[in-house]
Formats: structure tokens, C-alpha cells, sequence
């Protein structure tokens, strides 16, 4: 270590460590914008020059490295009065209106932008905005030629699109011939406006501090599990197919389900979705857990017997991620499933032509395999029988598994069914009672799933009547538009009003539908039209609207209005000591990767309460550092997402073949290559700011 004087005041830095790093290090703030810690010094924005004893020059606290008994004075009136002539040049061509969020704002304001601008009019080059390049905004007038987004680009990133262009008094910061950034092969890393010191460079996208990962990592903030999907698409990548696989298994007991049936937000959200397409994150997890080769039983750690027995009641996702977890933890766990197979809404309401049924029996397998226990046919009515029976806590995972009725005259007709009933029918092989046409009321993902399974089990023809446009339609768009392409009608802007009794086929009585202003779900209410009546014909009506939780009735006190179970949103606690609760029985009907979120709460809330510090998480694999290096790939602004195979049409409705197929190796690494890898913005250092800025005070 070597010791030096700054400021009249003694400290230590390491050797090597240039005046700015010192001072910075112990608190004692130099002003500074050209100077980044990811970033070699050049001082060329001078603004951290010093004066040092036994040295006739004002040198650069930046590129000036310490040495032993150094006496550096970083704020005597010269170094003032110089550092205000030199922000005074910066500023005589940029706009007054500093970026309110910058670093030149508070550098400014910490040297005086006041008395240094006083009067002043700056000339500015009235060069345009750019703002029709994916993500962010270039605003080259507030550009001060600082050269950290083009040193970043260059040095750190290597991909070489920015640089500095034109000469002299005309030199900007641009990208060669002016093209977009697209054509420049661009990867849009956004390296270079994470270290802008002055807004040239912003995102489109506002957003606060405390909100930042959240916007600039969405992949894995917007997954209620928070999988880090950045870091297992970039592991896939790399051919390290198996990290890729623990790193999921981190969070969650089923990736090979969810790599089929997740309703991937993560892909919704997407920053590459901006640049063209989305990543297929949600084929690339289902790639990761096909190449699984179980190495992760080997680090799975499961803790010494608590003597606690936790009960939980339902064994769909919510239920059986929440015994992972617990047993985990060394409680004792029994999951109580009314039906004859384990699985809930995964099994009955998931056909199998989306998820087959051996994927979900060997995780359901591997959950049972660290000693979770499974009894089937065991319908649970009383809480209080569990208790008795020795369980110090209740999860209540039930499902939801019951539809909704339309409430309509007729409705009650024999040949109308429940579409859940419909798809649980089929799923346990039982006889459908559906033949002839058919027509599915619903635009969510039961009614496509249920419209799908008809034709598989022989229909002639099937028709969905919707009541909004298919924007509106809350069912998975590819589901969608696979049930189009296998011969699915779907009529919009129309809905049931009345069955009429008939000896033949049913006449449906529809309205016909227009949109008028959002309603609480944020789509646009349907509005009748009066006078537009019409008759739908068909062999059976199917009813897919919505579905409901079958909540005994000694459940009552714990139950909403609604007609599910109350819980709290964080701990998933119910109103009675010991009772928790989670999944579609408090959410109403939601996705398997919500239902997991919902389990992951009530577990770390269980053990807590069970004594336990709450930890449900194990890293299978450790953090590591990455690459900052990307390199140079032309026309990767341009690079398509990978199609995910799929059984050609004329193969798919002679029974229940599954209809996606896996992404092969060459095409698994070729879309992970495609990620903007957004994780690595966030590794970049925070730039020094005057201590002024950050609510503390000069020393």
C-alpha cells in the first residue's frame, strides 16, 4: 500500500492506482467525466486536474499514478477557477437544458453551471435526433466527445460501431456513413448508454433506479419464478447444455413442463422482440431439460429430518412445487389428490398433444423420489382432521378445476357441456360425449385446447364463438394459431344469449358484438348490437368461459367472495394459524409458471413458520464473471428466430401425437447466439458522481 496526502488529509491506495482512483477510494471526490472504471484513463476532458507538490504542471488526477508521500491538493481556488473555464467550453455547444439525470448535470452543478453560464447562449449544431433505432435515442447535440460509448465500443464490447467521425470543430459520434444502427451490426448491448456521462445517448424507455434491472433484464424479472433465463439462454449458447438445466432446476422442479406449456412472459417482454424477434426462450428451456443427464441428483442437498409434517392438499403445480421445496427443507410432506392420478390442471387440462404425459410423470417422479409422499383418491374435506392427524401446517392447492356456467336459458340442456369436463374426459381416456359439429364458447386457452382435442377425438366440424376480436383473445397467440391452421373456426364479435330446445341439433341463439371502452381486464367491453340475432347449429355446445375452484364447504371461513380461498399475496397465509394457500384456488384460473411463483412464496412462508430461515433455493451453479466481449457480427440486427418444428398438419388429428417438436443442437445455440445478453449492462461500473449528488456532503 502506499500513502499519500490528498487534501491535507492521509491515505492509503494500492500501488499502481492512478491520483483519481485514490481520492475516489477514500471518499474524496475529484470531478471527472471522460474517466470510467471500466475504461483505460485519458483525461481528456481535464475536468480532474490537481495540483500536486514539487510538480510545476496542473496534471490529470486520472492518468497521474500515486506514489509514496505524494501531497495532492484536488480544490484550491486555481483548480476552481480552472475547472469552471473548462466546463464553460464543454457547455458553449450544448443545450442549456442539461439532462436532469446526468452526470454532466452534477458535475456541472458541483462546479458551478450557474456562474459558469451566466448569460451565456451556447451555438449548437443543430443536428436532428435520432430516434428510429431499436431501444435507444441518439442526441448527438448533447454529445461532449468524451469517447467513453465509442471506447466501450471498440475496447471493451469490440464490435466497432461507434467511432468519431469528420474532423476538428465538426467531429461527432456516429456510426460509419451514417447508416442505422441496425446496418452497422449493431448487437444493441446498450454498453454505450450506460456510460453517456451527458444524455447524448438514452434509453427509449424511461424508467427510475429502483426499477432498473427489472426494465433492462425483463427476461428474468418478468418470470414470476425469476429463472434467470438471460443466464441459461447464454449457457446454451455455449454448448453447456447441462449448467443451462441446473440453472432452471435452481428455481423450479418442472422445467421439461414448462419448456412445452410455460406461457413464457419472459419471451413477451423481450428487449431482442424490439430489434426484430423475441428469443424462443421458452423452446430453448424445453431444449436444456431434453439433454438432462440428471448430474443435478448428485448436488441436490435435502436437510436432516425437522420433525415437522406439512399437508398438502392438491398435487397440481402449485401443490407439488410447494412439496419439492418443504422436503427440501427436511419436513415431512403428504400431498392429498382427490383424482386417480397426480398432476392437477397439468394433467386434466393441458391435452396431451401439448404435453405429454411421460414428461409430466417423471418430474412428477422426481419430486417423489426425495421423499415426497403422493396418495391419490383422497378427497380432503376438514382441516381440522389434518391437524389431528398431526400436520403443524396446510397447503391448500386445490386448483381450480370446475367451469363456469354462461348463466342462459337452456343451458342446462344435456348436449351443452363443461370444457373442462370435456378435456379431463380425455385425458383419462373415458368416453367423450362429442360427435358431429360442435361449437366452443371462450378465447382463452381452455376453449383452444378444448376446440383441438375435439377434432383429435373425431368431430366433423368445431367452431369457437368469441365474444371480442382476436386481439383480444387471452389464449396463447401460437395456440391460436395452430387450432386455425388445423381447421378450428372462430367466429369473433359474437356471443351466446339462449339454447333453444330442439330434437336434433341444438340452435344456439347469438348476439352479435362490438367494442366499446376497456373494462377492469383492460380489453374493450363487448357491447350487443341490438336487432343482429342469429342461429348457430351445432351437435354439442361446449362451454369454456372461465373456470372456478371446488372448495369443500368446511373450508368456508377461509373463503373470499369469489369463491376462492383468501390468502395474502406475499406469504400466501390464510386467516387460520398454520394454513396456507396458493395457486388458481386464490389467483382464479392462471398459468403453470404463476401457479409455481404462488408455491415458492408459500413454501419459504411455511418453513418459516415451521422455524425455519425460509431458504428454499440451492445453487446447482456458481456465479460466474462474464465476457464483456462480444465481437463484431454483421447483420446481426437481422438474424431471424429460429421456427420450432412442429407435426406436419396432415399427421396431427388421427389422435394425440404431440404437435411441437424440440429444437435440434445446431438450432438451439443458433437462437441462443441471438440474445442481446442485456445481463451484461448491468455489470458495468457506476460512474463516480460528486458525493452532493448521491444526499451526502463534500469531505
Amino acid at each position: 500500500m502506499i500513502k499519500l496526502i490528498v487534501n491535507a488529509r492521509e491515505i492509503e491506495a494500492e500501488a499502481g492506482n492512478t491520483v483519481l482512483e485514490a481520492a475516489l477510494g477514500a471518499g474524496i471526490y475529484i470531478p471527472n467525466l471522460c474517466y470510467h472504471p471500466d475504461l483505460p484513463p485519458i483525461g481528456a476532458c481535464r475536468l480532474c486536474i490537481v495540483e500536486i507538490e514539487g510538480m510545476e504542471d496542473i496534471p490529470t488526477a486520472c492518468t497521474t499514478p500515486i506514489k509514496d508521500g505524494m501531497i495532492v491538493h484536488t480544490d484550491t481556488p486555481r483548480i476552481q477557477e480552472l475547472r469552471k473555464n473548462i466546463m464553460w467550453l464543454i457547455l458553449s455547444e450544448h443545450p442549456l437544458d442539461l439532462d436532469k439525470s446526468s452526470q454532466l448535470k452534477k458535475v456541472a452543478e458541483y462546479i458551478g453551471v450557474k456562474q459558469i453560464l451566466a448569460g451565456y447562449t451556447p451555438r449548437t449544431k443543430n443536428i436532428p435526433v435520432i430516434s428510429d433505432d431499436p431501444l435507444f435515442i441518439r442526441d448527438i447535440e448533447r454529445c461532449i466527445l468524451c469517447g467513453r460509448c465509442v471506447r466501450m465500443c471498440q475496447e471493451v464490447r469490440k464490435i466497432g460501431v461507434l467511432g468519431f467521425i469528420n474532423r476538428g470543430i465538426n467531429t461527432i459520434v456516429g456510426t460509419n456513413y451514417g447508416l442505422p444502427l441496425k446496418d452497422s451490426a449493431c448487437k444493441f448491448c446498450e454498453a454505450c448508454v450506460e456510460v453517456c456521462p451527458s444524455g447524448a445517448l438514452v434509453d427509449k424507455k424511461e424508467f427510475q433506479e429502483k426499477d432498473r434491472e427489472k426494465v433492462l433484464l425483463p427476461c428474468t424479472n418478468t418470470c414470476p419464478a425469476r429463472i434467470d433465463a438471460a443466464r441459461y439462454v447464454q449457457l446454451i449458447a455455449q454448448g453447456r447444455y447441462q449448467d443451462a438445466l441446473e440453472v432452471i432446476r435452481e428455481k423450479v422442479p418442472f422445467p421439461k413442463v414448462l419448456g412445452y406449456v410455460c406461457d413464457h412472459p419472459c419471451e413477451e417482454e423481450c428487449r431482442r422482440s424490439q430489434v426484430n424477434e423475441p428469443i424462443a426462450i421458452r423452446a430453448l428451456k424445453r431444449f436444456a431439460a431434453e439433454q438432462d443427464s440428471g448430474r443435478w441428483r448428485s448436488k441436490l442437498t435435502i436437510a436432516p429430518d425437522t420433525g415437522k409434517k406439512v399437508a398438502i392438499v392438491g398435487s397440481g403445480p402449485a401443490g407439488l412445487t410447494a412439496a419439492w421445496f418443504l422436503k427440501k427443507l427436511g419436513h415431512s410432506v403428504t400431498v392429498f389428490e382427490a383424482l386417480p392420478e397426480p398432476g392437477g390442471m397439468m394433467r386434466i387440462g393441458i391435452p396431451e398433444y401439448r404435453l405429454p404425459w411421460d414428461v409430466l410423470n417423471q418430474e412428477i417422479k422426481d419430486i417423489e423420489s426425495i421423499g415426497v409422499k403422493i396418495k391419490t383418491n383422497t378427497k380432503i374435506e376438514s382441516l381440522d382432521e389434518l391437524f389431528n392427524q398431526g400436520f403443524q401446517a396446510v397447503f391448500l392447492a386445490v386448483g381450480a378445476t370446475e367451469g363456469i356456467k354462461m348463466e342462459i336459458p337452456g343451458e342446462n340442456d344435456p348436449r351443452v357441456l363443461d370444457g373442462i369436463s370435456v378435456l379431463k374426459a380425455i385425458a383419462f381416456k373415458n368416453k367423450v360425449d362429442i360427435a358431429g359439429e360442435v361449437a366452443v364458447v371462450g378465447g382463452g386457452n381452455v376453449a383452444i385446447d378444448v376446440a383441438r382435442s375435439a377434432l383429435r377425438a373425431g368431430v366433423k366440424k368445431v367452431t369457437i364463438l368469441y365474444r371480442r376480436t382476436q386481439e383480444e383473445m387471452p389464449a396463447s397467440k401460437e395456440e391460436v394459431e395452430e387450432a386455425l391452421k388445423e381447421g378450428v373456426n372462430i367466429s369473433f364479435l359474437v356471443a351466446p344469449q339462449r339454447v333453444l330446445p330442439a330434437t336434433t341439433k341444438l340452435k344456439i341463439e347469438c348476439i352479435r358484438m362490438q367494442l366499446g371502452e376497456p373494462d377492469s381486464s383492460g380489453r374493450r367491453r363487448p357491447v350487443p348490437i341490438e336487432g343482429s340475432e342469429s342461429i348457430v347449429k351445432a351437435d354439442r355446445l361446449i362451454v369454456a368461459i372461465g373456470q372456478k375452484s371446488a372448495v369443500p364447504k368446511e373450508f368456508a371461513p377461509l373463503m373470499n367472495k369469489k369463491g376462492g380461498i383468501e390468502a395474502d399475496i406475499e406469504t400466501m397465509s390464510c386467516s387460520r394459524k398454520g394454513v396456507f394457500a396458493g395457486g388458481d384456488v386464490v389467483s382464479g384460473p392462471a398459468s403453470v409458471i404463476e401457479a409455481i411463483q404462488a408455491a415458492r412464496y408459500a413454501a419459504i412462508s411455511i418453513d418459516k413458520y415451521l422455524g425455519g430461515k425460509g431458504q428454499i433455493d440451492q445453487k446447482f451453479i456458481p456465479e460466474e464473471e462474464e465476457d464483456p466481449c462480444l465481437g463484431r457480427e454483421e447483420r446481426f440486427a437481422y438474424r431471424e428466430r429460429a421456427e420450432i418444428p412442429a407435426l406436419p398438419l396432415d399427421k396431427r388429428l388421427h389422435g394425440f401425437s404431440q404437435v411441437e417438436c424440440s429444437f435440434d443442437e445446431k438450432t438451439a445455440v443458433e437462437e441462443a447466439k441471438r440474445c442481446l445478453r442485456c445481463q451484461l449492462r448491468l455489470e458495468i461500473s457506476k460512474a463516480p458522481l460528486p458525493v452532493s449528488a448521491r444526499g451526502g456532503s463534500q469531505p
